[in-house]
């Protein structure tokens, strides 16, 4: 016999999230608010000359793959020659001014001691001015490394002619589920932000819930729930070993969210009482104490990258219609965020000027002052998006037929591109660049 209802379950916390999922759920969803997608408008897209970098045959695909990726339009072929250096352009830079494209990137690799030394060099092309002058970059052989490196260079090359760091150094954590009931199975993979290299860190027999990445982008928070158990949140290092457990309650712990120094966890829980409260707790277990007693269910935690506030999900006003709101720790007071008929599953973006989450069965993106500025789909499994490091992309998770895939999509310019999974997909997030 398990310990707890279904219905206790859903009660205790992922209330909204899971309610869709499981049977005869407590909440039910309202319809979300229409709203015309209003994004931010496409700016001028900037077109780059790549001459794939001498003696490299990996690191090149990687960095433009990425870059097209970023919304830079790259051309690398049928170009007047293939230049080393910026030395190799000497009586022939007017050739490259009169195709019209702004930057050129060329570069080239060579063994030095077992490593893989890349140089490269970014032009504006009209001065004939190096960006920053040559960069260089030092990675070991095996296929990691270079995929890694790959994309510090991409990021670095990115920056360089728009003045904003890349997305693509970072990874991407979801969930992939196959089977029901008692057969289900869930893995939490690791991807690198292209959709490639993916490994598992976990697989189970029953469920994982709502992974976190620590802020250095080396370990994350999930919940696992097995059959005839209570959901409990661990912590893994991404890089290998067990993961620890640090909340070793009777009741359904689930939401993790890292503070900012990574040291403190907030989450969700209900094993005080009938309704679900919101808890902090240190990163390695200890130290509990809970932040949110009220007498209705809080759920889904996300600490402000300040560290001074945290979004939260209550149904305080109205537990079938649950609202977004905010915590300050210096005060302790809280305001409600959202203003729609159905709002759960918040993320605040990385400068806390907006906040993704799940708008009746839409994900949507809105401003701190609680405006919907883009509802981008309704993905079928009802979850919110989550935001890349930079904040100008989201991924979300979503079904095409029997099969789940994750779409990123460019909040300014709208683009996006999907990444097919081979299970049903959920709760995609993305880690920081890790240290």
């Amino acid at each position: 016999m398990m310990p707890f209802k279904i219905n206790s379950l859903l009660k205790h916390y992922n209330f909204f999230l899971l309610a869709p999922l499981l049977i005869s759920p407590i909440y039910s969803i309202a319809a979300p608010l229409k709203f015309d997608i209003v994004l931010d408008a496409p700016v001028q897209q900037n077109q780059v000359a790549f001459v794939p970098f001498a003696g490299d045959s990996v690191l090149s695909p990687i960095i433009v793959n990425d870059l097209s990726k970023e919304g830079l339009k790259i051309t690398s072929q049928n170009l007047p020659q293939q230049p080393r250096s910026s030395s190799d352009l000497s009586g022939t830079l007017p050739v490259w001014q009169n195709l019209g494209i702004p930057y050129l990137v060329v570069g080239s690799t060579r063994t030095n001691r077992g490593k893989i030394i890349t140089d490269y060099e970014v032009m504006d092309v009209k001065s004939g001015r190096i960006l920053e002058g040559k960069q260089t970059s030092t990675t070991n052989k095996d296929a990691n490394s270079m995929r890694r490196a790959g994309h510090v260079i991409a990021n670095k090359i990115y920056s360089l002619i728009t003045g904003n760091p890349g997305d693509f150094e970072g990874q991407i954590a979801y969930i992939e589920e196959s089977g029901v009931g008692k057969d289900k199975v869930s893995r939490l993979n690791v991807m690198d932000a292209d959709g490639e290299n993916t490994k598992t860190i976990t697989k189970v027999t029953g469920s994982i819930f709502s992974p976190a990445w620590s802020p250095d982008g080396n370990r994350i928070a999930y919940s696992i729930q097995r059959d005839q158990s209570y959901p409990v949140i661990y912590v893994q290092n991404v890089s290998g070993g067990a993961a620890t457990v640090i909340t070793p309650y009777a009741g359904s712990n689930l939401s993790p969210s890292f503070s900012p120094d990574g040291s403190k966890i907030l989450f969700s829980s209900s094993f005080e009482g009938d309704n679900a409260d919101i808890y902090e707790i240190n990163s390695n277990g200890g130290g509990l104490r809970k932040i949110i007693d009220w007498p209705s269910i809080e759920g889904q935690p996300n600490y402000a990258t300040n560290g001074k506030s945290f979004l939260f999900t209550s149904g305080k006003e109205n537990n079938s219609k649950p609202q977004i709101y905010r915590y300050e720790f210096g005060s302790g007071r809280t305001t409600k965020v959202s203003n729609s008929g159905y709002a759960t599953n918040p993320q605040f973006s990385s400068d806390g000027s907006q906040i993704a989450f799940l708008n009746g069965r839409s994900a949507a993106i809105m401003n701190s002052s609680n405006g919907v500025i883009a509802d981008l789909s309704n993905t079928g499994i009802d979850e919110a998006p989550s935001f890349s490091p930079s904040g100008r992309n989201v991924i979300y998770a979503s079904k095409q037929g029997s099969k789940g895939k994750l779409t990123i999509k460019s909040l300014s310019s709208g683009q996006s591109f999907d990444i097919p999974v081979q299970g049903i997909a959920r709760s995609p997030v993305w880690s920081a660049s890790p240290k």
